[in-house]
């Protein structure tokens, strides 16, 4: 045991697990863990979603309007997050470890001032900005119930995100599963107890998901502190040149730029949906838990794949780039495919078993009927944006992280609605799922053969 953890904590033997071992069998063995980390976070959400269904359909849709919250959350600590995570890993394939150490440190402080600020902007005004976001009068007091403690806790939330995210970066994708799981498993008994047990309705679902996270962040912080990873985190490495910061966010801002459009995207199909009653609102907010659920499991598999890109990008073995690219496309591919198949087979049962309600499931059982069509491109769309992530091509991941909810959602979701009523709606984000597809496949073509065609070499490792 005592040699494994000692393979486990050398940068040397991880630098050239990366650089040699069997592609396939590496993509698979980096992306599980990142898979299930991702399909935890989703449970983090879904868990309150289902067991908030119980109460009726205005906590749903309350619910459902605090996820913009949420993914603005999100979109802030993830973003700090990949965008260290992308530095770390070419600075640990090029063997500079301390400067990995150094930006590392000043993330996780980036994050929890990041928190604070989120804190002071968002919980003066919580009221005010739900109604912005979506909520009718009746979903309101769920929603405000829901959401206050969800900002409170929006400083572990960032934190937290930023934790994953550098175990990761270093390769350590178990490690990072473990912190997330036992908080995600918690989660689910909390919500049972808090909204149920205790009767505390939709504010037991947002502190059960508060204290879930707080114990997430214990457990990966003790990893860092009992030295149980390659990366080194301390106050004394925080940067006080701004321009490190700058430099985390701007590689991050694809992320950023991906979760924050969400955040738009969720209000307005609230919005819009608000219109056809709570009912509406709370199918549209079940159905994108399910379809979030399959580009979780994408990102997931993007996640363990953009490690090995960085750390063979940062060697200058650009052929094992490409290799890792295309084997992890097929992987996604298969599973998105097989995914799409079950989920249409079942969409009826799977909408009931959240919410049983005839008009719920008429219409979430549509939504998902459009999501399926699309769902098998998703893996391909996804990865080209986070290769160009993790290399530090960040103006054209941005814009490709803007099209999915932004270049091609808010066109879709002013011209359908008006076109198509409450079907209209639901095909919004897949719509806007299926173009960026389209565009995705000349800047992959564009990438490979003229970003990395003069970089390409034979690998210098056999």
């Amino acid at each position: 045991m005592a040699g494994r953890l000692k393979e486990n904590l050398s940068s040397k033997a991880q630098h050239e697990l990366m650089l040699n071992a069997p592609m396939t069998r590496l993509v698979a063995a980096k992306a599980t863990p990142a898979v299930i980390s991702q399909l935890i976070t989703v449970i983090y959400n879904t868990a309150d979603t289902c067991f908030v269904s119980r109460i009726g359909n205005s906590a749903s849709a309350g619910v459902g309007v605090v996820f913009a919250i949420m993914t603005m959350i999100q979109a802030l600590g993830g973003g700090v997050g990949m965008g260290v995570s992308a530095l770390i890993s070419r600075y640990l394939g090029a063997e500079q470890d301390e400067e990995a150490y150094k930006f590392a440190s000043s993330a996780v402080f980036a994050a929890l001032l990041m928190g604070l600020i989120i804190i002071l902007l968002c919980l003066p005004f919580l009221k005010g900005l739900l109604v912005l976001l979506g909520a009718s009068e009746t979903m309101l007091p769920h929603a405000a119930a829901y959401a206050k403690y969800i900002v409170i806790g929006a400083p572990i939330m960032c934190c937290t995100f930023v934790l994953n995210n550098i175990l990761r970066s270093e390769g350590e994708a178990a490690m990072a599963m473990y912190g997330i799981c036992c908080g995600g498993i918690l989660n689910i008994v909390l919500d049972s107890i808090f909204i149920f047990g205790l009767n505390m309705g939709t504010e037991g679902a947002a502190i059960a998901t508060v204290i879930s996270q707080a114990v997430s962040f214990v457990i990966l912080i003790a990893m860092f502190i009992r030295g149980k990873s390659i990366i080194r985190v301390s106050f004394s490495r925080v940067s006080r040149d701004i321009r490190d910061y700058l430099l985390i966010i701007k590689t991050g801002m694809p992320t950023i730029f991906r979760q924050g459009m969400a955040s738009v995207a969720t209000s307005l199909l609230n919005i819009n949906a608000r219109v056809y009653g709570d009912a509406a609102v709370a199918a549209i907010t079940i159905s994108n838990k399910i379809y979030m659920l399959v580009r979780q499991i994408m990102i997931g598999i993007g996640q363990g794949f953009q490690p090995i890109a960085g750390y063979n990008y940062g060697a200058g073995n650009y052929r094992r780039v490409k290799e890792a690219f295309r084997v992890s496309c097929a992987i996604g591919t298969v599973i998105c495919s097989a995914a799409a198949l079950s989920v249409f087979l079942g969409r009826d049962a799977v909408i009931g078993w959240f919410r049983d309600d005839p008009e719920v499931i008429r219409i979430g059982s549509v939504y998902l009927m459009y999501a399926c069509a699309v769902m098998p491109f998703m893996a391909y769309s996804t990865f080209v944006n986070q290769l160009y992530q993790c290399l530090g091509f960040s103006g054209s991941a941005s814009f490709l992280a803007c099209c999915r909810q932004g270049v091609f959602f808010i066109p879709l979701v002013v011209i359908l609605p008006r076109l198509f009523g409450l079907n209209g709606i639901v095909a919004v984000q897949p719509g806007a799922d299926f173009f960026t597809f389209l565009l995705s496949v000349p800047f992959q073509i564009y990438f490979f053969r003229r970003v990395l065609k003069e970089k390409t070499e034979q690998p210098k490792y056999a």
